[in-house]
């Protein structure tokens, strides 16, 4: 079967998740990867059989390799806009990681390079792709509930302290340099972790019938920041279209999970464990009660790069549904840059 070629460019964490991803899917192969590093390099070639003439220690090198269909940037949040723009020019098609962009100002001007060009272009938010998410978007589609009123969804670790004996706490010892607590490099909660409950909250929003998606006001804001320079606990209310009303929240210092509860006429849903789609959906009536196991059968990460290689071979220039449009993309950004800057 010919497959889609992939190529990586930095090989961080998340990279080696997303690595992890093609060993479940018919349709694409890891053919390249680039870093500076040069044992990831050699990592990455000997795990997932990576030929030495697709090992690139410079990240232009890979973008210029022309058996390369599309380049996952998983660099960190300061760099996607330079190196989405590089990619551009080489005409490859995208996907890079959430966030893509960090200000509306990049966005709009990837979105008026991706558009005139003609380039598939989408945002890496995995859990967009998986059966949980799927059976929610359905539930909502046909109005098993009635109208959505509300809902909030959270995204909350706690990677500050730790517990030392019984109740008693300690501070962990942060590596300022680490992109996470690194202003510099787009560390932060909302970078991190709030830019999942924006993005769902986006696409619940645009599944409303009369409600304009796109007219959003933030209301409620509140930021904690640590220390470190960066926002460690955040939350705010989005308001789309006066109409519907999504509170989320992020944190690296409470340990308040990442389920999301979506409010309807006749009930609501709570979905476990939102990001990762390997627990439950709870299906609440007036008279029951419904416990939802959607069939999990790949790597988060093989749904994703399974879907947006068929769209590729399909010749698409944007990602079918649910992917992350541009649009959505502009949207997202908005909203993380108003939270943060607000």
């Amino acid at each position: 079967m010919e497959k889609i070629n992939w190529g990586i460019i930095g090989l961080g964490n998340i990279a080696q998740s997303f690595s992890e991803g093609f060993l479940n899917v018919k349709n694409a192969r890891l053919l390249a990867v680039s870093s500076s590093d040069a044992s990831k390099l050699e990592y990455f070639k000997n795990k997932y059989k990576i030929k030495n003439n697709y090992i690139f220690k410079r990240y232009e090198d890979l973008l210029n390799c022309k058996d390369v269909d599309i380049v996952y940037i998983a660099l960190p949040n300061s760099f996607h806009f330079e190196w989405i723009i590089k990619a551009i020019k080489r005409n490859k098609k995208i996907l890079v990681e959430k966030p893509g962009l960090t200000n509306l100002k990049n966005a709009k001007i990837v979105s008026d390079e991706v558009i005139n060009k003609e380039l598939f272009f989408t945002e890496g938010y995995m859990y967009r792709y998986n059966p949980q998410i799927l059976k929610i978007i359905e539930i909502i589609k046909n109005k098993e509930l009635g109208k959505i009123l509300s809902m909030e969804s959270f995204f909350c670790k706690n990677l500050l302290t730790k517990k030392k004996f019984l109740f008693f706490e300690k501070k962990k010892k942060i590596d300022l340099n680490n992109r996470l607590f690194n202003k510099n490099l787009g560390g932060g909660c909302i970078l991190d972790l709030g830019c999942y409950p924006v993005s769902f909250s986006v696409l619940v929003a645009s599944l409303i019938e009369g409600i304009n998606y796109k007219k959003f006001k933030l209301k409620n804001i509140k930021r904690e920041n640590g220390y470190m320079g960066v926002d460690i606990n955040a939350e705010a209310d989005i308001c789309f279209d006066e109409n519907f009303t999504s509170k989320i929240r992020s944190s690296f210092n409470k340990s308040l999970g990442s389920d999301t509860i979506i409010n309807f006429e006749r009930g609501d849903l709570v979905i476990k464990n939102t990001w990762t789609g390997k627990t439950e959906i709870v299906k609440n009536t007036k008279d029951k009660k419904e416990i939802i196991k959607e069939k999990f059968e790949k790597n988060i990460y093989s749904y994703e790069i399974e879907k947006i290689s068929k769209d590729i071979f399909e010749g698409k220039i944007k990602p079918s549904f649910p992917g992350v449009s541009i649009l959505e993309t502009k949207i997202n950004t908005e909203i993380i840059e108003m939270w943060l800057n607000d």
